[in-house]
Formats: structure tokens, C-alpha cells, sequence
């Protein structure tokens, strides 16, 4: 838990440096952000060492708490591992920092209760919940509460009709 919680701070803090907007660049557009003067290469082996890092702090943890370690169960645990991990995400809201947790939530709830409730039909139940996700909630939980409630983001929404035929209160 504690290693979590100083995971997401340190997510939260790399999120509001100017590396934050660099590696946005490069995602958006690699040829145009090294046009415009940035190291992509430097940038995409800082973010894959500083990937690589929490990643070998998840597994030293992983590794003592099962008490050993075999390559195969660790990187290829099942065929439905990389679904579901995708499936978390996108449930939850890609491109926030609150969305993948929020997805892995209700994603591990969900499966844990039809495991237990729903044997035998688990994976429909979260086929369903994937096809939902997909038709209904494109851009995540979170996405979909930001739509409908923006106050709570601190997103302003102007609720004056507008009249035609006039500018700034003058007819």
C-alpha cells in the first residue's frame, strides 16, 4: 500500500514537470517533436528506465510475498492477463491518473464476485462488462462523470442561454 501510494505521488509530480509535456509530445507525434529540437531518444529511455524501476519494485514485492519467482507464471500468468489489463484501463479512463485505479476496482470487484456467484459464466459477465465499456463509456468512468458533472474537475460550464442577436449583454 505504501509503495502504491508513493508510486501515484511520484506519477502525480513527474505529471507537472516539463518531462510531462515531452513525452506528450513524442506520443502525439515523434517526427515533429524531435523537429522541434527535442531529444526523443534521451526522453524514451529516461521513461522506460523510470517504467523499469516500479516495474522491479512490483516484482521484488510480488517475488517475496509468493516466496519465489518462476519467468513464465510472472510474465505469462494466462492467456486473458494482457486483456484484462487493458480492459482496467480502459474502464476506468486512459490519460488520468485516477482512471486506472478507479478501473482496477471495479474490473477485480466484478470478476471476484462472478468468480464466486457466477462460476462457470465468469468470463461472459466480463466479456459483457468489456462490450459495455466500449459502446457506452468510451473515455472511461471517469470520463463519463467528467461529462456529466464538470464542476467536480473544476471545469466551469456556462449555463446562460445565449440569445441571438446579441454581444456581451448589448442588443
Amino acid at each position: 500500500m505504501v509503495t502504491t501510494i508513493l508510486c501515484y505521488l511520484f506519477r502525480r509530480w513527474l505529471y507537472s514537470t516539463r518531462f510531462s509535456l515531452a513525452i506528450n509530445a513524442i506520443r502525439d507525434d515523434e517526427d515533429k517533436a524531435e523537429a522541434l529540437g527535442l531529444h526523443t531518444g534521451r526522453y524514451k529511455m529516461v521513461a522506460w528506465s523510470v517504467s523499469a524501476f516500479f516495474m522491479g519494485i512490483a516484482g521484488a514485492l510480488f517475488g517475496n510475498m509468493t516466496g519465489f519467482i518462476e519467468p513464465l507464471e510472472t510474465a505469462y500468468p494466462t492467456l486473458t492477463f494482457g486483456i484484462f489489463m487493458v480492459a482496467m484501463t480502459l474502464l476506468g479512463g486512459k490519460g488520468t491518473l485516477w482512471g486506472p485505479i478507479i478501473g482496477a476496482t471495479v474490473f477485480y470487484t466484478l470478476r471476484e464476485l462472478t468468480w464466486t456467484y457466477l462460476l462457470g459464466w465468469q468470463y461472459i459477465a466480463l466479456g459483457v462488462l468489456i462490450i459495455v465499456n466500449v459502446v457506452y463509456f468510451q473515455q472511461g468512468i471517469l470520463g463519463w462523470v467528467q461529462a456529466r458533472k464538470p464542476e467536480w474537475f473544476g471545469i466551469r460550464v456556462d449555463t446562460q442561454p445565449v440569445r441571438a442577436g446579441k454581444v456581451d449583454g448589448k442588443p
